[in-house]
């Protein structure tokens, strides 16, 4: 687990050292213009989605240490094809393939996770993932500011180099990695129907209901970040673009800060009802975000509101992290964890692309409606909470109630019983569910 963790940051770090400079890097360094830079950008996010719907049965059927090893070296070659690219097509090609590599490598580390924990260990260790990832990705980014010089494309080129190294290093110390294997108590594997697949998915509503969370989740908070939030504080606020990376500080300090601290605090309360408090502390961070468009109390306060806005959006995601993803594990049938992480991974990704499609020029234009709106859309996060909360098994909501079983939730076929479980009769209503 220690060794799949410093991968994790590895991962991060990589990212964080380029991805922040990349439009900077191919519009002006490499004189490819505005354009060829949105370009590559789109292609680096429209990649992830391209591979992820396969990547989680590949996940399963090979196992997620492969993978990893594989979607590290792709990152790399990316990576250092960004370094050295000179034209269009060089600059297009390496994004894909660094987009693909690092997009692929989240359900493998997950799966890694599940596979080396237990109910009573998971959401730990995904909270130390999570925490690890914005460490990660904040000295990444704070070290790569420093050594990258406009005017000197050795320096980017350099920058791209160590990234491309970190990722050699991930795969080499994913190969010294020895996973125990994945299996139920009795030494049975439990299975979906059918084998698995997206048809067991999607017949799977407790699973199909934690997407739509998760879309609502990520469509409202990281879609936000850097498009619409940040229009909205120039345009509405009138906050100075160097306040937005103080804000986007704060939020990583608050992560930092409080992660382990609101691990303690989330660890046996139920799931749902600490994701359902997100989306009301989220409804108040967007409030706090209305406030500073509002222009009462002079800048500063506006300043501070915005500020503040970031900062709750940090709370909320370091009491998603122990939640939601081993939540994610847990509805998993031992057979197809990494197609249930790839599902997740996707929804996610489809969040952040859409999400500055539609809250940008929203944020930019049309202040008080975008205010209401994601004011809203946090109030659904916690109403759906609370509707999943009603579908979860007792141990899925509450897992220090459950045993040592690192897979929580078994998904029984129509008209099979569980051993040493009573026969009932089966309705409509119930038919097929879990």
């Amino acid at each position: 687990m220690r060794r799949i963790q410093a991968g994790n940051a590895l991962s991060a770090f990589g990212l964080g050292f380029t991805v922040p400079y990349l439009y900077v890097y191919v519009a002006q360094v490499r004189e490819l213009g505005a354009t060829t830079a949105g370009v590559v950008l789109a292609v680096f996010a429209m990649a992830a989605l391209a591979v992820l719907p396969f990547t989680g049965r590949v996940v399963d059927r090979r196992g997620p240490l492969p993978v990893l090893v594989g979607a590290a070296l792709l990152a790399s070659a990316g990576a250092a094809g960004l370094g050295l690219a000179t034209d269009v097509p060089a600059a297009v090609g390496s994004a894909t393939l660094l987009g693909a590599g690092t997009a692929v490598m989240q359900p493998a580390l997950a799966t890694m996770i599940v596979w080396c924990s237990d109910a009573a260990t998971r959401t730990r260790a995904f909270a130390t993932q999570f925490f690890l990832q914005n460490l990660g990705l904040g000295i990444g980014g704070l070290i790569g500011g420093h050594l990258v010089d406009e005017s000197r494309p050795s320096s980017f080129t350099l920058l791209f180099g160590i990234e491309a190294v970190m990722f050699l290093v991930l795969a080499g110390m994913a190969l010294t990695i020895r996973l125990p294997r994945p299996g139920a108590p009795a030494g049975a594997r439990p299975t979906a129907p059918g084998g698995g697949g997206l048809r067991a998915l999607l017949g799977h509503r407790a699973m199909v209901q934690l997407l739509v969370l998760g879309f609502v989740l990520f469509f409202a908070c990281y879609g936000q970040f850097e498009s619409g939030l940040a229009a909205y504080g120039t345009e509405a606020a009138g906050i100075a673009p160097a306040t937005l990376g103080t804000a986007l500080a704060a939020n990583t300090a608050v992560i930092v800060a409080a992660q382990f601290l609101v691990l303690r605090f989330v660890e046996r309360r139920s799931r749902t009802k600490v994701i359902a408090s997100v989306g009301l502390i989220w409804a108040v961070a967007w409030l706090a975000a209305g406030y500073a468009g509002l222009g009462h109390g002079g800048q500063a306060m506006a300043t501070a509101a915005f500020i503040s806005t970031y900062a709750l959006f940090g709370l909320g995601e370091s009491m998603l992290s122990p939640t939601v993803a081993p939540l994610v594990a847990d509805l998993a049938p031992a057979s197809m964890v990494g197609q249930y992480n790839s599902a997740f991974a996707l929804v996610k990704q489809l969040a952040l692309a859409v999400g500055p499609a539609v809250g940008g020029p929203m944020g930019a234009t049309l202040h008080g409606p975008y205010i209401v709106t994601f004011v809203l859309f946090s109030l659904g996060i916690t109403a759906l909470a609370l509707r999943l909360g009603r579908r979860l098994a007792p141990e899925q909501d509450r897992p220090w109630l459950a045993t040592s079983s690192r897979v929580v939730a078994v998904h029984v076929p129509r008209g099979e019983v569980r051993p040493g479980a009573p026969e009932a009769p089966r309705s409509s209503a119930s038919a097929g569910s879990r």
